[in-house]
């Protein structure tokens, strides 16, 4: 980037609010920023393609190449928020990564858009405009990763998609940590889980480590816990029902990856469900994780996290406690 063009750093990824057509993604950031003069006109704005694709079809290297690009933007003083362009349906986890990943306190804000560009009542011109109204402000500074669809202000941690609405994403349990009015942020509550220059994760990722999810239901049998522990992954999430629960059927080959070396998380499918710790199952004996308040989605971006560092359940039940 070149500081002295712009101080509000857009990198674009796809996402519907960039698609054209029912299938891809093929208006830029550029073109983006183009049908929005007013930001052109308000703001220092320099826009990068970082990808173009839907957001299904977003990968851990996105997320990888997202947060590189987003430390070495901030080593710029004059650099003063980063916006990020990003399709809806996996925005919670690419916002929770980088949450967890970017290395400054300056503001980082994700947008998308519910209606594509053609559609009727499109959203995203107005999305685009809070985000770097937003990252231009001194008040978001501090915050963490936001998301700011419909007005609202959400924190990465917290925030889900819950409808295919105008108002599909919220926070479940917790509530916005603001909104947007007249183009100003006004803020309600702080996040007090670490994150950004707080975490405990270094920013210097080659990789990640391969992480899977697996739903409960009814007449689950081990064979899919068994398969998953048979292929290359080092860590599983258990999206169980209600507080994590587990199938009597299933606790003896939880137990068993375990021993083997694999991290084993139980989190619930339930949305806005806390994990007690050693309710209903004796986590410390079998050397469980719980995710704490995070959906099975968020849990395995934590643990993607953790298993970098380690593979010991006490210290990335450490991590889920204060993350």
């Amino acid at each position: 980037m070149e500081t002295d063009k712009g101080n509000i750093l857009v990198l674009a990824t796809g996402g519907s609010i960039a698609q054209t057509s029912p299938s891809d993604p093929t208006l830029t950031g550029e073109a983006l920023l183009a049908a929005n003069p007013e930001l052109k006109e308000k703001f220092g704005i320099v826009v990068e393609q970082i990808a173009q694709v839907s957001s299904p079809d977003i990968t851990a290297e996105h997320w990888l190449g997202l947060a590189n690009r987003i430390n070495k933007a901030f080593t710029h003083d004059k650099v003063r928020g980063i916006v990020v362009m990003h399709g809806t349906d996996t925005l919670e986890e690419t916002a929770f990564f980088l949450h967890l990943i970017v290395k400054s306190d300056k503001p980082v804000v994700i947008v998308g858009a519910m209606r594509r560009p053609y559609a009727l009542g499109a959203d995203g011109a107005a999305n685009l405009y809070h985000g770097v109204a937003l990252a231009d402000c001194p008040e978001a500074r501090g915050r963490g990763v936001l998301v700011v669809l419909n007005s609202e202000i959400h924190s990465a941690r917290d925030v889900t998609k819950t409808t295919i609405n105008l108002d599909a994403f919220k926070s479940p349990g917790c509530g916005p940590l603001g909104q947007m009015v007249n183009g100003r942020p006004i803020f309600y509550r702080r996040l007090e889980r670490s994150h950004t220059l707080w975490s405990a994760f270094a920013s210097d990722l080659r990789r990640l480590p391969s992480v899977a999810i697996v739903c409960s239901y009814v007449g689950v049998t081990p064979d899919i816990l068994q398969a998953v522990a048979s292929s290359a992954y080092e860590g599983i999430v258990w999206a169980g029902t209600g507080s994590g629960s587990l199938p009597k059927a299933i606790v003896p080959t939880a137990r068993a990856i375990v021993k083997n070396g694999l991290a084993f998380v139980r989190s619930s499918r339930v949305n806005c469900s806390y994990i007690r710790r050693n309710d209903e199952v004796d986590d410390d004996a079998l050397g469980f994780v719980t995710a704490d308040s995070l959906s099975p989605q968020k849990a395995r971006v934590l643990l993607m996290l953790s298993l970098n560092q380690t593979n010991d359940p006490v210290k990335i039940q450490s991590f889920f406690d204060t993350h």
